[in-house]
């Protein structure tokens, strides 16, 4: 009889990865009946035709999200503390004194985070916040919807959301495996685990060693190195296009050589606009001396600010704007959610450009997955002033120490460099992908192309468990 088992989406953040990519039918390959358990707005029976069990009860409790901030604190905190490192200072976000609602809720996280933070104040945040979880009509309605389906083994798609609590409680309660998929590089050295699996999958041995160091209540047995889906569809053919399809359908120049320039999040990088502006003018300079370059602006998939439109106006002779091909689900960011043809629309972003410019994010690994270069913009803009986030601290993040040499992307630490940079890797005379390449296996793991087999191959290793 086939094992059946619940692919949980707690948000959207996991679409990409498991439900757009080969993921589903690789396990079926394997043998298993695969059903999607969705919290998300998203409705995979009717857009993809799968197999789903719709979360409709959607509470967490009320207290749930201040105990999951002081949680949060009390981690960096002893982070902070054990490691003799202040960067951990820097994940924190500043506490609201405006109204008198927000100072007593500040009151109330800033006194547990006095009286818990230790390693046991850990556990005993955790233990409240289980409780709390235990206490919502959600937590019986999921346990009532797994008593139904009796799935073999939960495989949650990441660890960080708070509306997973209470139904991989459920499953732990009913003695189902449970599984948590740490999502992304940065998130474990952040204190963004929020869940507590019988399993963790992660991406390399570098996560690996970063779990066990940072979560010393799982051990090693329950770590398990896999990979992520997130690179795959660099690797899959049947998402290439040519450079003339993939121009002509939209309208890019053929003459012209691009170079991407990958937008972020208005938090991590506020003054985003004024570096695709130094782009814009770097680009217009060369072309004068004889290029013939444009660049693809595609934005944070998530940023709904009208921050760049000047910018984009100004300089529409040389940027063409691709935007990712996601689609609001909902009024919030968290439901802008991926498709599936944004897969494609990435990969032949990536193949068709020369190089990637951004502000420290993980598209360096889908360009160097082409074989395309890296430059991070690393300077400050003359408009940062107080109360806006520098972009250097970025770059300090515990993520960033996992870079084999400094040659893993090129730093662009002056504006006035940015010129004869671009110059020499459109010349060839400048390049980060050997080292870039480097970093992306230390990152990613040594098998990028095969991460949703492995994964598949280790929940089978679990099950027998």
């Amino acid at each position: 009889m086939k094992k059946k088992i619940f692919i949980f989406f707690p948000d959207g953040v996991g679409l990409r990865n498991f439900a757009f990519t080969k993921f589903k039918e690789i396990g079926e390959d394997k043998g298993y009946q695969i059903t999607y358990w969705n919290n998300t707005v998203f409705s995979l029976k009717e857009q993809l035709g799968f197999d789903e069990v719709k979360i409709e009860n959607h509470k967490t409790h009320p207290l749930t999200p201040l105990y999951s901030r002081i949680r949060k604190h009390i981690e960096l905190n002893v982070s902070q503390k054990k490691f003799d490192d202040k960067v951990y200072e820097t994940y924190k976000f500043p506490f609201s004194y405006n109204g008198l609602k927000n100072i007593l809720r500040t009151l109330f996280i800033r006194t547990l985070i006095v009286l818990n933070s230790s390693e046991n104040g850990i556990l005993r945040i955790r233990k409240r916040i289980n409780a709390l979880e235990r206490s919502t009509s959600k937590y019986h309605y999921c346990k009532e919807q797994l008593q139904e389906h009796k799935p073999d083994l939960v495989f949650c798609t990441t660890q960080r959301a708070t509306q997973s609590i209470s139904a991989l409680l459920a499953a732990k309660d009913l003695k189902i495996p449970v599984v948590a998929f740490v999502y992304s590089w940065d998130n474990v050295p952040k204190a963004m685990q929020v869940v507590e699996a019988d399993y963790y999958f992660v991406w390399s041995d570098l996560m690996k060693e970063e779990v066990l160091k940072y979560y010393p209540f799982v051990k090693e047995s329950q770590v398990f190195v896999t990979g992520t889906p997130q690179f795959e569809p660099h690797y899959d053919i049947n998402l290439s296009k040519s450079r003339e399809a993939f121009f002509n359908e939209n309208n890019l120049d053929v003459s012209k050589r691009y170079i991407c320039f990958s937008g972020d999040d208005e938090t991590t990088s506020p003054l985003d606009q004024y570096y695709l502006e130094d782009l814009a003018k770097a680009v217009r300079s060369l072309n004068s001396k004889g290029e013939n370059l444009g660049i693809i602006y595609r934005k944070c998939p998530v940023d709904t600010t009208t921050r760049y439109s000047t910018v984009l106006e100004s300089y529409k002779d040389v940027i063409a704007v691709l935007d990712p091909l996601w689609k609001p689900a909902g009024k919030n960011w968290n439901e802008i959610l991926p498709t599936k043809e944004d897969l494609g629309l990435l990969h032949n972003v990536c193949a068709h450009s020369e190089l990637v410019t951004n502000v420290c994010s993980s598209t360096v690994f889908d360009f160097v997955a082409h074989d395309k270069p890296c430059i991070y913009f690393n300077y400050e803009q003359p408009q940062l002033k107080k109360g806006i986030r520098d972009i250097g601290q970025n770059y300090k993040y515990v993520h960033f120490r996992s870079m084999p040499s400094q040659q893993a992307a090129v730093f662009c630490t002056n504006k006035n460099d940015l010129e004869n940079q671009l110059k020499q890797i459109l010349d060839q005379k400048l390049t980060n992908v050997p080292d870039g390449k480097k970093w992306y296996e230390i990152v990613a793991g040594k098998n990028p192309t095969q991460a949703s087999l492995t994964i598949w191959d280790t929940i089978g290793k679990c099950l027998i468990k």
